[in-house]
């Protein structure tokens, strides 16, 4: 097992990890410590715990905002994999003209979503 040696807002830790892990692990730290910073930028009161609490609060936020997005994106895919296996299914005629169709439509919202 490796040791690493990660500093978080000017204090030291020694952290056990998986060999190979060693790099991960500093860029987890780093990220910790960039919370840690946007944090202190805003005042207030920066007791040492207080920053550790706030900066796994931001994290898990993320985190619980990359799990919904995670989930709507899979979702979609569910969606769009159902909409292929129904086009599938069409005639060859019926499929090609569905399929100009949706290229046309999704021209128009690129058009739509240009500034």
């Amino acid at each position: 097992m490796a040791q690493v040696t990660v500093k978080i807002n000017g204090y030291a830790y020694t952290v056990g990890c998986e060999n190979g892990q060693e790099q991960h692990l500093l860029d987890m730290a780093h990220e910790v410590e960039n919370r840690i910073e946007s944090i202190k930028a805003l005042g207030g009161p920066t007791g040492e715990g207080r920053l550790l609490v706030l900066a796994a609060l931001l994290m898990a936020d993320e985190l619980h905002d990359t799990r919904i997005e995670l989930a709507t994106l899979r979702e979609n895919l569910a969606a769009s994999t159902e909409a292929s296996a129904s086009v599938a299914k069409l005639e060859p005629r019926q499929a090609k003209r569905l399929s100009r169709l949706a290229r046309k439509a999704e021209d128009i919202a690129a058009t739509i979503e240009q500034p």
